[in-house]
């Protein structure tokens, strides 16, 4: 975003309050942010507020008579790399049926760069089948439209409609300006967290895993530029980047379906899952009742993903698998590469303070099926996935 030259409109919506930190996070990227309001959106955030911020004038009119200024909207729409408009409902009609009754409008029909909104509504404003003509009218003239989204509304209704959060909004930005992004044009599949095994419907088998690994390194491929399926076991974490499509599984079985249905157009695998190695071999209908002082679980091994994943990989496809131990880690680390066709395998060790499941911290070596090894020292799980991102993006160029 560095040195790119947005135009923000904000247009009359409860929303616009959000224009505020939108504002301040493209200032901070290094983009140069030239803000135009309509009159109504002047009754919800002020132009003071949004001027302090973008450090430049907010426009608003053709002409300002106290400066004498004509505000030329041909100039504008050409000294923009980007507008991006948080619309309302109104303004996608506007903008679908070519109307221009203001100088927002007149910029968005002068300019010759690519155009983003991101409206936002109430829930049957935005199903109304008008409304849903006016963006499939707008995609088609090329305007990318960074969808609404579920969440509390004005109103007090809960759905769909709710604009999107500036973060996400400037990550979409940020991933269009970066075409020449390395992983660009890759499909990167990562699975993360526990899997749970029920034993009844209230209990289950599982582990200490947080996720907080693999989605981490899923965040860091699609900051990459990657086209990234997350398919996450039980978990409270979420995802920031909108090219991450998120797969939510609970046991090892459905875990492995999906992988064996999401790799087919995978250019990586990477998995960071801490997929559970036992299951009961029957699960209980009804909750289980404390009648005696001992239970017994008989256990069987679940389907081992890695293994078939390794057995079915096409030959420029790269594997990625995680093991943690605690005891002769290089050693297992090494015979894992083997025996389950690997091309890396990322070694933590329980052993390693800091390092393993419920920390922000982690320590890893990355070993190849060449015999090669890079060692990293402890470091947060934002940098490791970095660390290992970095290292395999030259071995998906071979």
């Amino acid at each position: 975003m560095k040195g790119k030259k947005i135009i923000l409109g904000v247009s009359g919506s409860i929303a616009a309050y959000k224009s505020a930190l939108l504002i301040r996070l493209l200032v901070k990227a290094g983009a140069e942010v030239q803000v135009i309001m309509t009159g109504s959106a002047k009754d919800f955030i002020t132009p003071l507020t949004l001027s302090t911020l973008s450090k430049r004038p907010v426009l608003s009119d053709y002409f300002d008579p106290a400066s004498g200024t004509w505000h030329n909207h041909v100039e504008l729409g050409l000294w923009a790399d980007c507008p991006d408009c948080c619309t309302a409902c109104k303004y996608t009609c506007k903008m679908a049926n070519g109307i221009c009754d203001n100088l927002l409008l007149a910029v968005y029909l002068s300019a010759r760069c690519p155009v983003f909104i991101a409206p936002a509504m109430d829930l049957d404003m935005l199903k109304h089948p008008s409304t849903q003509r006016n963006l499939d009218t707008l995609k088609k003239d090329g305007v990318n439209v960074i969808a609404p989204v579920d969440g509390e509304l004005a109103s007090g209704l809960i759905g769909e409609g709710r604009m999107e959060e500036p973060e996400k909004i400037l990550s979409t930005l940020d991933l269009f300006f970066a075409g020449n992004l390395p992983l660009k044009g890759k499909m990167v599949l990562v699975t993360a967290g526990p899997t749970h095994e029920a034993i009844d419907p209230v209990r289950f088998i599982g582990n200490r895993s947080s996720g907080k690994m693999g989605f981490a390194i899923a965040e860091e491929a699609a900051r990459n530029g990657a086209e990234v399926v997350l398919i996450s076991g039980p978990t409270s974490l979420s995802t920031k980047q909108p090219n991450i499509r998120r797969i939510l599984v609970e046991s090892t079985e459905e875990m492995h379906r999906a992988c064996l249905q999401e790799s087919k157009k995978a250019d990586l695998l990477i998995m960071a899952a801490a997929v559970a190695d036992f299951r009961p071999d029957h699960i209980e209908e009804s909750k289980i009742k404390k009648k005696n002082n001992s239970l017994q679980l008989s256990l069987v091994p679940t389907t081992d993903i890695l293994s078939d994943l390794g057995k079915i990989k096409p030959a420029k496809q790269l594997l990625v698998g995680f093991a943690l131990e605690t005891d002769d880690e290089t050693e297992n680390a090494k015979i894992k590469i083997s025996k389950k066709n690997l091309d890396f395998i990322i070694l933590n060790s329980l052993r390693d303070q800091g390092a393993g499941f419920g920390h922000d911290t982690n320590k890893i070596s990355i070993l190849g099926k060449d015999g090669t090894v890079a060692d990293y020292p402890l470091k947060s799980k934002q940098l490791v996935a970095t660390d290992i991102i970095n290292f395999l993006i030259p071995a998906l160029k071979k």
